[in-house]
């Protein structure tokens, strides 16, 4: 292990948490053997980066595509050409939509070996050995990558960031050779909720299943999650349903969360949902049933209607939260 490369996502101002967890391990990653650890922002102002430095990194790359439309597979091209041009035998992203989608690109163009969805990373006899769920979360492997370049893109939340001694960044500037080519793939157009949490980068998901009877209802979830500070999620019903987005499904289907608290209500927790929330810290079920499949993995489990216990609930945790 000589280089590694971690691409960075940046969110306004600064970087998304997940790219600081990706900081993190990528330092455990290098703490035996001294890799140089570099941070590649695409798109980006290196000032977004300067948070960076707070948790030990030296090195960054700042690269423009030359087009304000963001392109999967024109990233791809930038990670693949820095890689090449750094020399760097591992790589990092983060297990979200943008990660999931240029990762599997960068390592064709590499001819590289790819874990997806990593949930732990640790070096044994100087091999990397990467834990990930399998069979949608009922078992968990390990397993390793044989090619000389190895790719790994991390599930959010599970990587805890940690401050290391703050350092002075060097910060250089890169310009990728792309052709039209290059930008095969592009979004167009884009609508986001700048007040709203997603799922994927909050400690605390409220998610609602079909227990909620309808749409009118789901202000009893969103109420719960701002009392929490948390991301408003849904269960697969409720988004077939219409009654929510499928950026707020979480499940096999959907995102998978790992986040330090998911509150599932009323939801039955068929194993296509436990899927993607099966790695939170802690879980509390809120379900009438008293059999439902979800008491049987859940940390705390509420028995009773949650139209009457959802509204307590809030109340109370908006007292000691304004205290």
């Amino acid at each position: 292990m000589n280089n590694i490369l971690v691409l960075l996502e940046s969110n306004k101002n600064s970087l998304k948490r997940v790219s600081l967890e990706l900081i993190t391990a990528a330092k455990s990653l290098s703490a035996n053997n001294s890799a140089k650890i570099h941070g590649l922002l695409i798109n980006a102002d290196a000032s977004n980066a300067a948070i960076s430095a707070e948790y030990g990194l030296e090195n960054v790359i700042v690269a423009k595509t030359g087009n304000a439309e963001y392109s999967s597979t024109a990233n791809a091209s930038v990670v693949a050409q820095v890689a090449k041009n750094i020399n760097a035998d591992v790589l990092l992203f983060a297990a979200n939509s943008a990660g999931l989608e240029v990762a599997p690109r960068v390592a064709v163009k590499l001819s590289a070996g790819y874990i997806a969805d990593c949930t732990a990373l640790t070096v044994d006899n100087n091999q990397i050995m990467a834990k990930k769920p399998v069979y949608a979360g009922k078992a968990l492997i390990t397993t390793s990558v044989k090619t000389e370049t190895k790719i790994f893109s991390l599930r959010p939340n599970v990587f805890t960031a940690q401050k290391a001694d703050t350092v002075a960044q060097n910060v250089t500037e890169f310009t990728p050779v792309l052709s039209a080519a290059d930008f095969s793939s592009k979004v167009v157009s884009l609508m986001k909720n700048e007040g709203k949490l997603d799922v994927l980068e909050a400690d605390v998901v409220v998610s609602g299943g079909r227990g909620i009877k309808g749409p009118e209802h789901y202000h009893l979830i969103e109420n719960l999650a701002s009392a929490l500070k948390g991301a408003t999620g849904a269960s697969r019903a409720v988004v077939d349903a219409g009654w929510r987005p499928h950026s707020e499904q979480v499940g096999q289907t959907g995102k998978t969360v790992s986040p330090t608290l998911y509150v599932a209500c009323g939801i039955s927790g068929a194993v296509q949902h436990l899927a993607g929330m099966s790695g939170s810290k802690t879980i509390v079920a809120i379900n009438k049933d008293k059999d439902a499949p979800i008491l049987k993995v859940c940390d705390y489990a509420l028995v009773g209607d949650m139209f009457t216990i959802l509204p307590i609930l809030t109340e109370k945790i908006f007292e000691v939260t304004n205290k």
